[in-house]
């Protein structure tokens, strides 16, 4: 319930925002402050794993730009000796925007020319952060919303799974205020029956090519990491088995930060059109073992797109 009521009251300040309009724009804005949130929770928690074997985490985001430094400055409360809220140095109104709009944005975008690799976490981040767009104006309602954010905590499993939960059922109504649901969110307790069925196996390399919120391939992963039975495994799992491609920005977006919040930490996901891939050219190493996908039906495309098929349906 933690998490359902905090979800609700965000939207009840977006709601006011003039840039959010729909169950689309509040997902959106809510997402990648959950995602930076849990983002700090999770580095904090691969530093603590690191001090206890002795080793040193170099965190991906540092300094000022932590959700810790910028967003949520602590002191000690005098009184209670607990850490509350420094809201003396905690930015609000103007001066909040203007340094998620013109620094913090442009810096977590920079990532994708910084990595090494781009199957990493932090590749990934840069992508993330080169679609998004900030739209909340009121540096006070995103004050407000941190807050709130900031309550939550993701390092233990159960709070990992309710937000997992809570965030699966908002994919849901964003896709049920879009034209086409279907864009957005497949039913679970479909998904989950077709992966039953389809039973795939450790090794066996997983595709959506239309993935949306990547709804089938967070749930073929929950599936098949029960399977997990050595560390091999859960390397093969992280790096070597998903793989989707979303035309549409938003769902891209969306589909690449569900995969984190579900545990897998550098998804292979793609933001471009499948079907503009000209058939002639797949090669051998572009198969797939399994397709898992509830591609969308109806729409129009391109004419360089509609040249790579022959045959048209009517």
């Amino acid at each position: 319930m933690k998490y359902e009521n905090t979800f609700k009251a965000i939207d009840q300040i977006l709601w006011k925002e003039q840039g959010c309009g729909s169950e689309l724009d509040y997902l959106e804005q809510k997402s990648w402050m959950l995602f930076l949130k849990y983002l700090d929770d999770l580095e904090t928690e691969r530093e603590e794993e690191a001090e206890l074997d002795g080793k040193t985490y170099k965190r991906l985001v540092s300094g000022f730009y932590r959700w810790s430094q910028w967003a949520t400055p602590k002191k000690r409360d005098p009184q209670t000796g607990k850490m509350v809220l420094d809201t003396v140095n905690a930015m609000s109104g103007d001066d909040l925007v203007e340094f998620v709009d013109q620094k913090l944005f442009p810096y977590l975008k920079d990532f994708q020319n910084t990595a090494t690799q781009t199957d990493s976490l932090e590749y990934k981040i840069g992508e993330i952060f080169g679609e998004l767009h900030n739209k909340i104006r009121s540096g006070f309602n995103m004050r407000e919303i941190i807050n709130m954010i900031d309550e939550l905590h993701f390092q233990s499993a159960e709070d990992k799974h309710e937000m997992t939960v809570l965030y699966e059922s908002n994919i849901q109504r964003m896709g049920n205020a879009g034209r086409n649901g279907g864009e957005y969110y497949t039913p679970r307790p479909l998904i989950r029956s077709i992966i039953k069925v389809v039973d795939p196996k450790i090794g066996e390399t997983v595709y959506d090519p239309a993935c949306g919120s990547a709804g089938f391939l967070c749930e073929a992963f929950l599936y098949m990491k029960d399977k997990i039975k050595s560390v091999k495994d859960h390397e093969i799992l992280q790096k070597e088995t998903f793989y989707g491609k979303e035309k549409k920005g938003l769902p891209y977006i969306i589909a690449t930060m569900n995969m984190i919040f579900h545990g897998v930490s550098a998804p292979n996901i793609t933001h471009g059109n499948t079907l503009a891939m000209n058939l002639s050219q797949i090669q051998e190493s572009d198969r797939k073992n399994v397709i898992l996908a509830n591609p969308p039906f109806g729409g129009n495309e391109r004419g360089e797109v509609l040249q790579n098929f022959e045959i048209r349906t009517l």
